[in-house]
């Protein structure tokens, strides 16, 4: 419900004699008793007043049931925009996704200058390095397996009708060296790794326990986020290599034992193909995306908020962008690496 009235200003003169004319002039006439000491006729004054306008509202409360009316001048803005620039400024938060992917830069940035001054915590760098690496072992080197052996079927049944089986061991070879092992062994880590590096350090965030180290005079990027980094780009080359061993030696004992392909002629065939910097490509990839997993789950986990249910929306999340920035950056690196036509397969034939 929304009224409006008008309200005139009153004047009150002691021993005079005042009143307001309709057209919204007041009339002020002095007495002759006035001791002033004037005789005859005083002539009148008039005052030209504003008029102000003022809107009534009737707000409900929770208090007591009744309405509370409030009065709002009618240079007040009433339909809800901010009243100046600075005011919508202050009240206006960027959104989720534009902070986070600039807490991304900033915290790579910090991780950069805090190795170049050598500010690493040695200590917690090589549990991390421990839990990336050799803990991760098994779960990589068998999916890698199971990944080379469909592939070797697929190349295997295309190959043989061609009459091409000399080159199937080529093939895997620079497929799995070029692109499957460290895309492979990525995807594994960030959703074993990166994971957990996310939700533990969305819980110290929501738990406070990052302000505590900052109490305590330790910065989190010192103890938390740069050992971590280094840990996952240390160990990913190392866990790519040994998946592109496993994953060319179930190829071959595939193709031997169901295609009767020799493991001769594939171990040969690879020989033929490869090339040093196929292997050397591969282990800048795996870096490359080491860094984009770590950098990406600990960001996501210290902007965390929202207690129990924003760690796992930021573990969630986490997971869900390092896969987007591995796939991203491996189409950029390959189109910086492997340009023009290659001739890597003419010996194979």
């Amino acid at each position: 419900m929304q009224t409006a009235s008008y309200l005139h200003s009153n004047f009150y003169f002691s021993n005079r004699r005042s009143f307001v004319k309709p057209n919204k002039c007041v009339k002020v006439s002095l007495l002759h008793s006035s001791p002033i000491g004037f005789t005859g006729r005083i002539p009148t004054c008039n005052f030209r007043l504003p008029v102000q306008k003022t809107k009534l509202f009737v707000i409900p409360t929770t208090d007591d049931g009744h309405p509370t009316v409030s009065a709002v001048d009618e240079n007040t803005n009433t339909n809800h925009a901010p009243s100046s620039e600075a005011e919508f400024l202050s009240n206006w938060s960027p959104p989720q996704y534009l902070w986070r992917g600039l807490s991304v830069l900033v915290m790579a940035g910090q991780v950069i200058i805090r190795i170049i001054k050598g500010k690493v915590h040695w200590r917690n760098t090589l549990q991390q390095l421990e839990r990336v690496g050799p803990k991760s072992v098994g779960v990589c080197l068998l999916t890698s397996a199971f990944v080379g052996m469909a592939f070797t079927i697929q190349f295997v049944r295309e190959f043989t009708r061609l009459g091409l089986n000399r080159s199937v061991g080529g093939v895997l070879a620079l497929a799995f060296a070029r692109e499957l092992s460290p895309v492979v062994t990525s995807i594994v880590v960030a959703g074993r790794i990166g994971s957990a590096f996310a939700a533990e350090l969305g819980t110290m965030q929501v738990s406070e326990q990052t302000d505590t180290l900052r109490v305590l005079g330790a910065n989190p990027v010192d103890y938390l986020v740069t050992p971590r980094v280094i840990a996952s780009c240390v160990a990913l080359p190392f866990l790519t290599l040994m998946c592109f061993t496993v994953g060319m030696a179930s190829s071959a004992l595939l193709a031997d034992s169901v295609y009767g392909i020799s493991i001769n002629i594939i171990l040969d065939s690879a020989q033929r193909a490869l090339r040093s910097w196929d292997i050397i490509s591969a282990m800048i990839k795996s870096q490359v995306f080491g860094a984009i997993i770590s950098i990406v789950s600990c960001a996501w986990g210290v902007t965390t908020i929202g207690g129990a249910k924003g760690v796992g929306e930021s573990t969630t999340s986490a997971v869900v962008i390092s896969l987007v920035g591995i796939f991203v950056a491996d189409f950029a690196l390959s189109y910086c690496f492997f340009q023009g036509a290659g001739d890597s397969l003419k010996n194979c034939f």
